[in-house]
């Protein structure tokens, strides 16, 4: 059986008149775009740390909501698999071990990268006004520079492959299309920001060091 045959073979497993299948679509594309713009917002106007009291209680309020609708997204995703048919060929022993084998990886990605970061590292701290101190560069960040969203594309995959269901991967794929055009905007933003503060400690030091050549 050629390529071509076998993924138009998957594509006629995907039942298009379900309407849980375009939620599941709409809430993996919402949440990175929603809590980009909010975090955006944040970093030029402190709207969150005004709010809150205090940016390190505005960015709690954000981990909460990225949270919160991140298991709002795996639970319409699952509801979606439920209602999708199943391919005979991902019915078998070998693509189960894969499956749990890609959610292990995933899942230790995303644990491992969240205990380097922290809450406030991981929930966008940077962005109000809560910046890490050197960049971490230990596992996983020495493997990929998005453990977080690589990691959950692959629990993503896993989840499909253990369900057997062909619309779990066309999910999949759309959801590492949603990370890349995320991480497209995220990583020049977030290194501006970063830039920025070492541009003015630079500058600090320098008017320190004119300070003492006074005296």
């Amino acid at each position: 059986m050629s390529i071509p045959t076998y993924l138009t073979e998957l594509v006629d497993y995907v039942d298009f008149n379900q309407q849980s299948l375009f939620i599941s679509a709409a809430a993996i594309a919402f949440n990175p775009t929603a809590w980009n713009i909010v975090a955006r917002r944040e970093y030029r106007t402190r709207f969150l740390t005004r709010f809150f009291g205090s940016s390190r209680a505005a960015c709690y309020a954000l981990a909460v909501s990225i949270f919160s609708l991140g298991l709002l997204r795996d639970f319409l995703y699952e509801r979606a698999l439920r209602a999708q048919p199943t391919h005979p060929a991902l019915e078998n022993p070998l693509v189960t071990y894969a499956a749990y084998a890609l959610l292990a990886a995933g899942n230790i990605l995303v644990i491992s990268s969240t205990w380097q970061l922290g809450i406030t590292g991981t929930f966008l701290g940077d962005y109000c006004g809560i910046l890490m101190d050197k960049m971490v560069t230990g596992f996983p960040f020495n493997i990929t520079n998005a453990p977080m969203y690589y990691g959950s594309t692959m629990s993503f995959l896993g989840t499909a492959l253990l369900y057997g269901k062909p619309a779990g991967i066309l999910l999949t794929l759309h959801v590492l299309v949603v990370y890349l055009v995320a991480i497209q905007f995220e990583n020049p933003f977030t290194a501006g920001i970063y830039a920025k503060r070492e541009k003015e400690r630079a500058k600090t030091a320098g008017t320190k060091v004119e300070s003492k050549k006074e005296l």
